[in-house]
């Protein structure tokens, strides 16, 4: 049952992306994680032992009171064997061809009695509880939409077609993380409204709505694993935390 923190605040997780970029082989020496191609969709590869799906619902499920994951549609019966007993209120459901259309089949999913709902990716394993904690936070005290964000080190260019560059003031840049945290009825609007229209987050759909998105502070365990040196960096995480 839930309780007043996590009453009415459900979860999609998307889980249905194949994960290219973690297709590539490693040389002798080259920590495990980089050492072998992905035999299995992005969400379902191990890290440390387990899979970034399993881990990513376990660090999200104390903040909500159910969660719909989108699984590839070939692979919806091996991710419910892999979430079996990580939490009671889990369904697992085919995805689309895009992100947006399988978050847009998740939130269809999740029940009517939900208000807030939180997106997360799947392969963000190792997000703090407080990061989540912190968006639902917000989320209560009235923002329609909530991002966690973190400050960026590196110095910025923004490049032309023609390969020309010029310099990005970073101070007023930030790099996004998930969960972000919506307002269930905008969100659903969001999604209604943009069925042909890309983006790279679920933000970005109801900014288009006009709805102003607020931020709260990320973390930089909140990476996403994109390719083998993040994947060989969350094993290395994990094995300092055992």
């Amino acid at each position: 049952m839930a309780d007043r923190v996590t009453a009415r605040v459900g979860a999609v997780i998307a889980a249905a992306g194949v994960g290219r970029r973690l297709e590539i082989s490693g040389a002798a020496g080259q920590p495990a994680a980089l050492a072998h191609p992905a035999p299995a969709p992005k969400a379902l590869r191990e890290v440390a032992g387990r899979s970034l799906l399993s881990r990513a619902v376990e660090s999200i499920a104390p903040a909500v009171c159910e969660v719909v994951v989108v699984a590839p549609a070939d692979r919806v019966a091996e991710a419910e064997q892999e979430l079996a007993g990580v939490n009671a209120g889990l369904r697992v459901v085919a995805g689309g061809a895009t992100r947006q259309e399988s978050v847009r089949l998740g939130l269809s999913e999740i029940s009517p009695g939900i208000e807030f709902v939180l997106v997360h990716d799947a392969a963000r394993p190792l997000v703090p509880l407080a990061v989540t904690q912190r968006v639902v936070e917000a989320l209560r005290g009235g923002a329609a939409a909530v991002v966690p964000v973190i400050d960026i080190a590196d110095s910025l260019r923004a490049v032309d077609a023609d390969g020309r560059s010029e310099p990005v003031d970073r101070a007023g840049v930030r790099a996004v993380q998930t969960p972000q945290g919506f307002s269930k009825a905008v969100l659903v609007e969001a999604h209604d409204r943009a069925e042909t229209v890309g983006a790279t987050d679920d933000a970005t759909l109801v900014e288009r709505l006009g709805q102003q998105v607020s931020v709260v502070e990320g973390s930089a365990l909140a990476f996403k694993i994109t390719g083998p040196i993040d994947l060989a960096l969350a094993e290395a995480l994990l094995a300092d935390q055992r």
